[in-house]
């Protein structure tokens, strides 16, 4: 049973959380734990917070198993853009230009490996000549 964390409103543009949310998309959560608590980059840490979240998530939902037991994959991450403050900043000449200060809305659901069953394979049939 999968579970599902979000968050909304985080002040950084979509296009830098994106870069994140990538890296760590198909990974095992303890993988991508690790990866999100060392990355340079500033928005890991709200994401590594997220995905701590789902992982705390999928506990509760599941009660009796545990999530290191359960070798759990990050299913899907996506994010979104959230609502855009408009600012105005001084320019030359007496204008203004506009600053737009974006923010975007995460969301990660993590769920258990399922290995796929084998598909069968069905022998290829050559094609018999016409007959007239």
């Amino acid at each position: 049973m999968e579970a599902v964390a979000k968050l909304r409103n985080y002040p950084t543009s979509p296009r830098k959380m994106r870069l994140l949310a990538d890296e760590i998309r198909g990974m095992h959560v303890e993988k991508a734990l690790a990866l999100l608590e060392h990355h340079p980059q500033h928005s890991s840490t709200p994401l590594h917070k997220l995905l701590w979240s789902a992982v705390k998530n999928w506990e509760q939902k599941n009660e009796g198993q545990s999530a290191a037991d359960a070798a759990l994959v990050v299913k899907t991450v996506f994010v979104d853009g959230g609502r855009t403050l408009k600012r105005m900043r001084p320019a030359p000449q007496g204008r203004g230009y506009r600053v737009r200060k974006r923010s975007n809305h995460v969301t990660i659901i993590v769920d258990q490996k399922v290995s796929e069953p084998a598909k069968a394979v069905r022998p290829k049939v050559k094609n018999q000549p016409a007959e007239n």
